[in-house]
Order: C-alpha cells, then structure tokens, then sequence
C-alpha cells in the first residue's frame, strides 16, 4: 500500500533533457512532502505498469517523430495487440513532451504516448503539456505553468500523495543538505593512472569515469569500441565561403569494427586543457586526487569499471565546463553558497519564475559555460559533489559516417561543419567537438575514442531505386551510398541514383564535387545513361536563392518515374525547413505528375513511409 501512495516519474531521453526535467518536477514534489521515484523508463518493468497509482511521463522526440533509445522497449510492451482497454484502469497519469516546433512531427512521442494511455483504460490528470525548443526560454517556457495545474489537479484526485497543504513546501535549505552523490578519496596511487598511459588505460578511464558520472545515459557510460588513428585532415571549403567543412579520415588499428553505409560514429571530444586548468583552479580542487563517486541513492557494488580515477581525469572525461550551459538548478544551488549578498540576490532571482527569462537571456542565449558563470559569482564556493551532480554532462558527438566500408576498406572517413557563431552580446562561440576535430593533426599520431552506431538512413540494396536530397553536410551520407553503389556495380548491375545537393556557391563551397562529377560521367552510377542523374542548387550564385526544391521540380518527370519504379527516398541535412520544403515538393510532384490531388499525395507520401521508403536524418 505504502508503494502506491508514491508519485513516479519515467523519463526517456536521447540528450539528457528529459532527465533534467523529471527531476526537476521530482525535486518540486519532494518539496510539496510528496513521496516521489525518479527512474529512466529502461528501469521500469512496463509489465508492472497497472500496479502504480499515479505516473508522470516525461518523454523527448528525436529525429523525425522517433522514439529515444532508452524507450523503443517500453513502447513495444505497450503496443501489443492483447492489451485490453482497462489494462490501466486505476492508474493515473500525465505526460510532459520535449520538442522542436522547427520539425515536422513536433512532440510526437508525447502525443502518440498520451493517446495510447488513455486507450488502455489510463485516467489524464491534466492535459500534456509540450515544451518546446524554440520557445524563448525553453521547455522551461511551458513547464513551469504546467507543473503548477499538476500541483493542483493531483491534490484534488489523491489528496494523500500532497499530505501538507498544497501550497507548503519544505524548505529548500532541508534538501539542499545532501547532493545525491558521494565523493570518495584515496591515498593509494592507481596503477590504470599512468603518466604516460596507452591506449588500453585510456579506454580503462574513460571506461570508469563516465560509469560513475551521475549525469550521464547508460548508453553514454561504456568503454569505447576501438580506437581511430587520424590520417588525414583537410578542408574542403574556401575561407570566403564563411563556412568551415572538414573532410576527416581515420583508419583501424587491430580489430577492425563492422558498419554499413547510413551508420553514425560517436566520439568523446576533448576539452582544452587550460579550460579544465581554470576550473579545478577556481573550485579548489586537487587535480592529483584519486576519487570514486558513488550514488546516495543506490546500492553502490563492486565494480571493475568503478576504479579510482584522478580528479583531474574525471573532470576532462566527463564534466562538460567549458561549453555547456548550466540548468536553472546550478543557480538554485549556487545562491546557498554565495557568501555575498548581491551575488545570492541575483543567483536566487534567477532560480525564481519570475526570474525565468532573464536567466534565458544571461545563460542559454549567451550560451554562457559553466566556468563562465563561475567567474561571475566569485563568492560561490560549491562543493565538489554539488558539481559532479550538475555541471552538464560531457556528451559524445554523432556524426554520420561518410565513407564506404566497400570501397574505402579498414577506414572511415567523416565530413565535420565545424560551428562557429557571435551570440547577441558578440561573444565568439565554437563546437566543442568540431573544433576539436578540425584541430587535430594527423602528423601528431593523433588516436580517437569511437563508438559506432545504427543512423537513421537503413543501408539500401544494390537492385533499390534511390532519390537522394543531401545539402551541404547533409551530402555526408550519401558520399558513403554512392561510392558503395559504384563498388556494387562492378559485380552486378544496380539500380539509378537521382542526387540533389546545395551549397551556396560554386567555387566555395562545392563539397566532394570532383567525387559527383566523376560518378555521373562516363557510365556511373550517378550518370543519365545508367537512368541517374546528379543535380545541383547554388543558392547565391544567381540572382534569385536556388534550392534544392526548385532542382528537385525541375526534375519532376524524372522523380516520379523512378518512384513508379519503387524508389526509396533519402533526405540528409540541416533540421530548420529543408525536409519540410523537400516534403512539399514531393507532393507537388506527385500532384502534377500523378494527376492527382493535394490529400491524395500527403496519402501517397504516408504511405511511403510506412512502407520504410522515405527516410529522414536531420540535426539542428
């Protein structure tokens, strides 16, 4: 009886988002003297779900409307067909959804979510609320109103979860006594810490830092799968194009890891070193330390992957200081420990919800780091377990794989936009890991931590059909499907390409177009005589923007034949309204050259994507 009078929160995350904002809501229940569970939804038994009372559900959208990793499993269980109407009957629940209203299928998971509890017999506490990226402060912009009606609406349906008056809330000085970590010290130097350690060591702490840091995914707390040696590191685009792309080139070491064309690899950036220098510095901490960190929260077992590691390691694997920007709750917790009082104003202002904009406009907008705001309040003191729990976790970076393991055998090779940007008060801004990429040398004998992982874009067969949109880095990909295709095509006869890529000019920022002119010549596997075709949109170089839309109606005739045949469609590039535009032109396409009406081809084009023909892989 005592578990279901508790109030539990499953959260799924791809970034760490909806993590931060279940626990947010969970902090704001403890403070209400509300019993509360806070688990990722991969910790949750889906079968046991009938036995809870009351469940938030906080749930992100990636991608194109997918699912995040950590919640394939749970909405599988849910699907299935032998779930009766009233299987959740007795249970309540709420949904909060994280999205970006710049993507089509805007908050789909929350949507699709709420939709399936409620057919299962589940009862709404209050409507789902749907946070959204563009908003000018956030998710944040829609989960403060919302969590105030949850307040209210669980009070009046189960008054025992609230037991003291729904507007007291304990102090927060009485749960600020405890971080939820612990940080343990030894004496003993550790023989994985080497000063000069190989590869295996490297991997052996990257390995057990990120298996203790709190902040981070399961996904994200594994031993890298190998090791890349850099072998090339060269620019392809000119200094006036006002873009940096970098083609990037890595081979194997021993083992050489399996990946198909479409797959993603995941790397660990480096932080500048001064940056980490700076920040033990301003903390007081001992760089030379040997720590563990344990939870307060679970059993903490014997671990090989949870050896002692040097402070100063722990911080460079796994603290992101000196990019990142920090939550509303770094404030929170800053403002106990600032020992002077304008500082402690300020700090718990911007905590506040009144405080809520300006600490969007001080933080996330400026992109203020960590450090950063460190230095802005010198009279903070915060205790290491404090910053293990809250500075952002360092995250790896995906990036789709643009070579062939076919034609490029024991390498992989990578096309990296290396960001770079002015915020509103013109402080200069950089990708962590792009420029890290892009600054690495080959001739130093440079190795990088990998991970390789399943993209959004299934590898193709040889006999399908392909209509390809890519532009700029969008083109990455499709560099790796075209160079397969034309290896395929030497055994065997394959099927037609149509690609369509953009960039602003010709002589700027033409990417790889030695490698498209070669292979729509001659009989490639690009060229109009093998019924493909290579097509290409510079936006700047005439009077009126072209893009790759306009080339795409261009061709129309071509588009819809090779779609009568079976096509499968492939869109690669930048999330703000490339594969929406590219979308509205396919159904102007399929209008003209289908004879058909506007409804039909929206029907048209669902339909291809049910089928697992239309895929999408954009990022912002």
């Amino acid at each position: 009886m005592e578990e279901k009078q508790r109030l539990l929160i499953l959260y799924a995350s791809q970034t760490g988002n909806a993590m931060d904002a279940a626990e947010r809501i969970g902090r704001e229940a403890e403070r209400r003297g509300c019993p509360v569970s806070v688990l990722s939804i991969d910790q949750f038994d889906p079968s046991s779900s009938p036995k809870e009372s009351t469940v938030i559900f906080v749930v992100s959208t990636t991608g194109q409307g997918d699912t995040p990793d950590c919640m394939k499993v749970f909405w599988r269980f849910l699907l299935q067909r032998h779930l009766s109407s009233n299987w959740l009957e007795g249970v309540q629940y709420a949904v909060f959804g994280l999205g970006d209203s710049g993507y089509q299928k805007y908050n789909f998971v929350a949507k699709k979510l709420d939709k399936r509890l409620s057919d299962l017999g589940a009862t709404m506490i209050i409507e789902k609320g749907l946070g959204d990226d563009q908003h000018p402060s956030g998710y944040e912009g829609a989960l403060d109103p919302w969590m105030s009606y949850l307040w209210k609406a669980l009070n009046q349906m189960n008054p025992k979860l609230l037991p003291n008056d729904l507007d007291f809330v304990i102090p927060d000085t009485k749960l600020m006594d405890q971080p939820k970590v612990e940080i343990i010290y030894h004496d003993v130097d550790n023989p994985h810490d080497l000063a000069a350690p190989d590869l295996e060591s490297l991997a052996l702490q990257i390995e057990s830092a990120r298996f203790m840091s709190p902040g981070l995914l399961a996904l994200d707390k594994t031993r890298p799968q190998c090791w890349l040696k850099m072998i090339r590191n060269c620019s392809l685009t000119r200094a006036e194009s006002g873009k940096d792309v970098c083609h990037l080139e890595f081979e194997f070491l021993e083992w050489v890891a399996e990946y198909e064309v479409g797959d993603a690899l995941k790397t660990l950036p480096g932080q500048s070193p001064a940056a980490v220098d700076a920040f033990i510095r301003r903390c007081n901490l001992d760089p030379e330390k040997f720590i563990t960190v344990k939870s307060r929260q679970e059993k903490y077992a014997a671990n090989a992957s949870a050896c002692p590691i040097k402070l100063k390691h722990f911080v460079e694997l796994t603290m992101d200081i000196a990019s990142a920007s920090p939550r509303r709750y770094f404030f929170e917790v800053m403002s106990f420990f600032a020992t002077v009082e304008h500082e402690k104003e300020r700090l718990q202002y911007f905590a506040s919800s009144e405080g809520r904009d300006d600490l969007y406009q001080y933080n996330q907008k400026e992109r203020r780091t960590v450090l950063e705001v460190l230095e802005d309040f010198p009279s903070v003191q915060m205790p290491f377990e404090w910053l293990v729990q809250l500075v952002p976790p360092l995250k790896t970076r995906a990036f789709s794989i643009s070579s062939s393991p076919s034609a490029h055998p024991n390498q992989v090779h990578l096309t990296v936009n290396v960001l770079s940007w002015q915020t509103p008060f013109k402080r200069k801004r950089a990708g962590l890991c792009s420029k890290w990429l892009a600054g690495l040398d080959p001739e130093q004998g440079v190795y990088v931590p990998v991970w390789f992982q399943k993209g959004s874009l299934p590898p193709p067969p040889p006999s399908l059909p392909l209509i390809l949109i890519g532009p700029g880095t969008g083109c990455a990909p499709f560099r790796g499907f075209v160079a397969e295709r034309a290896v395929q095509s030497e055994q065997i006869p394959t099927a037609p390409i149509l690609f369509f890529f953009g960039c602003r000019n010709e002589d700027n920022d033409f990417l790889y177009k030695d490698f498209w002119l070669f292979h729509s010549q001659n009989g490639g596997v690009l060229s109009e005589e093998k019924g493909g075709g290579f097509y290409v949109a510079f936006s700047r170089d005439n009077p009126q923007k072209v893009y790759v839309q306009h080339k795409m109606r261009e061709q129309s005739r071509k588009i819809w034949n090779l779609l009568s045949e079976g096509a499968a469609v492939y869109v690669a590039g930048s999330s703000t309204k490339m594969p929406s535009d590219v979308m509205s032109a396919f159904e102007d396409i399929i209008c003209k050259e289908g004879g058909v009406s506007k409804e039909y081809a929206v029907r048209w084009l669902r339909a291809l994507e049910r089928a697992g023909k239309y895929h999408v892989e954009a990022w912002s």
